[in-house]
């Protein structure tokens, strides 16, 4: 029987995950299958157990679940662990290994594929949600200048900050309290981009050789990187190499061999 894997969500048909996954398969020379689950919003937990008891091997998790995903695995690793939020689990016998393979994603998109270093850059992170909370550890990792955490929601930046303060230079706060600071590094994790709005940002916040960089990905340029360009930022990115990069962690933690993901990268660029 061949081992089965899928991306479950909610709305999941517009999902890049089959193709790319396929795509590492036939690269590293997998026997596997690929497919969404779409699940109603309020049978998620019936959904993933009716996947495991079909002999699946794991699933990718996308929104709206990965809280509530959080709360399945029997084992977390210590990135899934501190986002509480988890986007890959793997099924093996009576185990369930949750995972949040997010934030590595982000970093090597950034630091390996974009070839900017992390590094004692300052970064500014908006956003205090489940996309945000996934990045915050692999980012300190990297040994920042310091990570901010812009929030429309001040208490909810502030609680990521007390919940990642002992991990690096951490600071939180709503977007004025840094309107006046420039950064290195802008992130954006909110959803503005999915209904086409704008994060309240300054432009005080980008110089000229300042990575803007958002999570979102859509044929065109998103509003938080027409801003960004309108400010005379050089460099421009989105989501696209994250998606590619987060789901080669999951691959490799799945079948144990890492996927070459340039060529992937490349191809998604050229289909959105």
């Amino acid at each position: 029987m061949i081992d089965s894997y899928a991306v479950i969500g909610n709305p999941v048909s517009h999902s890049k995950s089959p193709f790319i996954h396929t795509q590492f398969a036939h690269q590293t020379g997998q026997e596997m299958h690929y497919q969404t689950i779409l699940a109603p919003l309020d049978g998620f937990e019936i959904a993933v157990k009716h996947f495991y008891q079909q002999n699946g091997k794991g699933l990718n998790i996308t929104v709206p679940f990965k809280l509530e995903a959080y709360k399945l695995p029997t084992r977390l690793t210590e990135r899934a662990s501190l986002a509480r939020a988890v986007n890959t689990l793997k099924f093996d016998n009576n185990e369930i290994l949750g995972d949040n393979t997010d934030g590595i994603g982000l970093v090597r998109d950034i630091a390996v594929n974009l070839g900017m270093p992390i590094t004692n850059k300052r970064i500014l992170l908006m956003g205090a949600g489940g996309a945000a909370r996934g990045t915050i550890l692999p980012l300190l990792e990297q040994k920042p200048a310091i990570l901010v955490i812009a929030n429309r929601t001040k208490h909810k930046a502030n609680r990521l900050h007390q919940q990642f303060i002992t991990y690096g230079n951490i600071a939180s706060g709503d977007y004025p309290d840094f309107s006046d600071q420039g950064f290195d590094i802008i992130i954006n994790s909110t959803s503005a981009s999915l209904h086409d709005k704008l994060p309240p940002l300054s432009p005080n916040n980008f110089t000229e050789e300042s990575l803007a960089y958002d999570m979102m990905y859509s044929n065109e340029p998103t509003p938080f990187l027409r801003f960004a360009k309108e400010q005379g930022v050089r460099y421009l990115a989105d989501g696209i190499g994250m998606l590619v990069e987060q789901a080669a962690e999951s691959f490799f933690l799945w079948r144990g061999v890492r996927p070459e993901t340039n060529s992937i990268i490349e191809i998604l660029k050229l289909k959105t």
